[in-house]
């Protein structure tokens, strides 16, 4: 790997590190000894990348650093490709409209010699039927990012049908259908609804009355442990 692209790949890693990140690490990751990576990182500061830290402890990249135009990979546009592809083949117009956009985007600074992966790629995503919804998953993304209740009538497997008020935390994406992650206030637990079994909903002016990363937390440890009680049977 060439120097200039050891100086970038330094910079991606210590971008989505959540906290501060070993010299060992980052040289485990590039196949180089960490002497190297010292020196690299040495360089980088020198040319006033704002990178936090020091030998021993570890390093972080300070928030609000712009890179410049990016350089990318045909490996990681074919990832970009391939994400696209089931967006625009699995979610919402606007998320179809937003996939096509982005990829636009990185086609406008992409190297000349990749720019065939964009209008001829090598993947490929089978086309599946939209569910039938009626409420809509811009809907649901809305309302989970402004932290807002939503009222609903859900029938559930055995055909019954109940009114629920619910704090909804994930939108997730399958090949049929979606699924709602969330706090259900009628059960006082978390669940899960599929999106085409919703008779009827509103999204309410009242908010969560939680933070959503704490509210997020709690979900996953309640997850994990349902898990762990189903490998224990």
């Amino acid at each position: 790997m060439r120097r200039g692209d050891r100086l970038f790949e330094i910079i991606e890693i210590l971008r989505r590190a959540r906290g501060p990140i070993p010299a060992s690490r980052i040289a485990a990751e590039l196949e180089v000894s960490q002497r190297t990576v010292y020196r690299d990182i040495a360089a980088l500061m020198a040319q006033r990348v704002p990178i936090l830290g020091e030998a021993g402890v570890g390093y972080i990249l300070e928030s609000g650093f712009h890179m410049p135009p990016l350089m990318l990979k045909a490996e990681e546009i074919e990832a970009a490709v391939l994400g696209a592809q089931w967006v625009k083949t699995r979610g919402e117009p606007e998320l179809a409209r937003a996939a096509e956009a982005l990829l636009a985007r990185l086609e406008a600074v992409a190297p000349p010699a990749t720019q065939s992966l964009f209008y001829q790629p090598a993947t490929s995503v089978a086309p599946v039927t939209s569910p039938t919804e009626r409420l809509e998953a811009s809907a649901i993304r809305q309302a989970i990012r402004e932290r807002s209740k939503i009222r609903l009538t859900y029938v559930d497997e055995s055909g019954i049908r109940t009114d629920r008020i619910i704090w909804p935390i994930l939108l997730g994406y399958r090949d049929a259908g979606r699924i709602i992650a969330a706090w259900c206030e009628l059960r006082q637990s978390f669940r899960y609804f599929r999106t085409e079994r919703i008779e009827s909903a509103e999204v309410l002016e009242a908010r969560i009355p939680r933070r959503m990363d704490h509210l997020r937390s709690d979900w996953k440890a309640a997850m994990d442990a349902e898990r762990a009680r189903f490998e224990a049977l």
